[in-house]
């Protein structure tokens, strides 16, 4: 069952998703060669705390962290540990935050250090997809719509789709109905109404779409072994129309990008 929100109640989601990207954006300063990702949950677990919220992976369906920490050909799911990162590598954060009882959950995939061109038009690309995906999250559309426009702009630059893992619906549980495929056929699945709050994240391999889970129940893998890319957003439907609860301005501004991608989410200018 599909779970609206009243405008108080998405303001309140936008608190709790800009919670998550200045904690996106405090780690985009700290993502280096040999720093481990213990280290940068620590970082973020602390942080998020200072924000008066709660980590929100941090136990969640016995998750043992504050943050998915998936290098490389790591899908999602990660779990921190003490290998440091390494030059040329990549990097997926995925992180969430519950506050006054609602979650923000969204995602950001760094280069640590310089990384070669092909790796960074696979993060360009499943950024720009992303967008690509919110743009037909609007009322009278539905799941599939976005799953199409996601898969059809990712697989003509030659990159495989996940098809296992999925976005989601979010409100005061992290998981609500309903799930956000990142392929489809247009006009299937749930229909998009006012009031709905989704969380959008292609998850875009460099090869194969096919994945494996490992023996810790958590770290998804990429088939081939080949690069992975994941970016997510909390987007609600306000005036029949997408609106970005969430920003990657926080990490855009650590990282010198300048960029005016979200600003067609926005019906007020965000100011970082």
């Amino acid at each position: 069952m599909i779970i609206t929100k009243t405008r108080e109640e998405i303001e309140i989601m936008r608190e709790s998703a800009l919670i998550v990207s200045k904690t996106l954006g405090m780690l985009a300063k700290e993502v280096k060669p040999g720093v481990t990702t213990l280290q940068l949950d620590k970082l973020a677990e602390d942080f998020i705390r200072e924000q008066g919220a709660i980590p929100g992976f941090l136990g969640l369906y016995d998750f043992p962290n504050t943050l998915c920490m998936s290098p490389n050909e790591q899908v999602v799911h990660g779990i921190p540990n003490n290998t440091p990162l390494e030059e040329g590598g990549i990097i997926s954060i995925d992180c969430g935050a519950l506050k006054n009882e609602f979650y923000g959950d969204h995602a950001y995939t760094f280069a640590v250090g310089e990384i070669d061109t092909e790796t960074q038009k696979l993060l360009d690309i499943t950024r720009e997809s992303l967008y690509v995906g919110i743009r037909e999250l609007k009322v009278g559309n539905r799941v599939g719509d976005v799953g199409y426009a996601i898969q059809q702009f990712t697989e003509k630059h030659g990159y495989g789709v996940v098809r296992e893992l999925v976005g989601h619906g979010l409100g005061r549980t992290m998981h609500e109905d309903p799930e956000m495929p990142n392929y489809g056929r247009r006009g299937r699945g749930k229909k998009f109404i006012e009031g709905m709050v989704v969380a959008i994240e292609p998850m875009t391999n460099m090869g194969t779409h096919k994945i494996r889970q490992h023996k810790d129940g958590w770290t998804i893998t990429t088939l081939d072994g080949k690069p992975s890319a994941h970016f997510e957003h909390d987007v609600a439907i306000v005036d029949g129309k997408p609106e970005i609860l969430s920003t990657f301005k926080y990490v855009h501004k650590a990282l010198g990008i300048v960029t005016d991608e979200e600003d067609e989410f926005r019906q007020q200018p965000l100011v970082i």
